[in-house]
């Protein structure tokens, strides 16, 4: 620090700190590219217009890197959601298929060992699979129910 910098207020000595961490910062992203533009006591309108102009291609830089990576893991849930609403689907027509061939003397059996509060989720599922099933009927018979 030259002794010109303790005449200065804090809010000013900051500011020009802040401008020094930001070319460093900045020219490390853009690879060296603003080393040359220094801050000083005499910088002209010219000079801070150049170093807010890298700064805002080196925000726009991050901010392009970022919305590609969310992107693409995006894709990535996506693609998990697909495949596992299909493993959902296929354990459904399973399950259902299963109830169907049971007996009712293996189904009661098969109820009497599950805990209640699962038993509840499990008619409760089986009434809306019963209503999906009537809907399925009514739109394509074309009745209304």
């Amino acid at each position: 620090m030259s002794t010109e910098m303790f005449a200065k207020t804090p809010m000013e000595v900051a500011v020009y700190e802040l401008h020094n961490f930001s070319i460093s910062f900045f020219s490390s992203l853009l690879g060296g590219d603003v080393v040359s533009v220094k801050l000083d006591n005499s910088a002209s309108g010219a000079s801070v217009v150049a170093i807010d102009n890298k700064i805002e291609q080196a925000m726009d830089l991050v901010k392009n890197h970022l919305m590609y990576a969310v992107r693409e893991e995006v894709e990535i849930l996506k693609e998990q959601i697909k495949e596992l609403a299909e493993k959902n689907n296929q354990l459904e027509r399973e399950n259902y298929l299963l109830k169907n061939l049971a007996s009712p003397e293996q189904m009661e059996k098969f109820q009497s060992r599950i805990p209640t509060d699962i038993q509840l989720d499990n008619q409760n599922m089986q009434v809306n699979m019963d209503h999906q099933q009537l809907q399925i009927c009514t739109h394509s018979s074309g009745s209304a129910v």
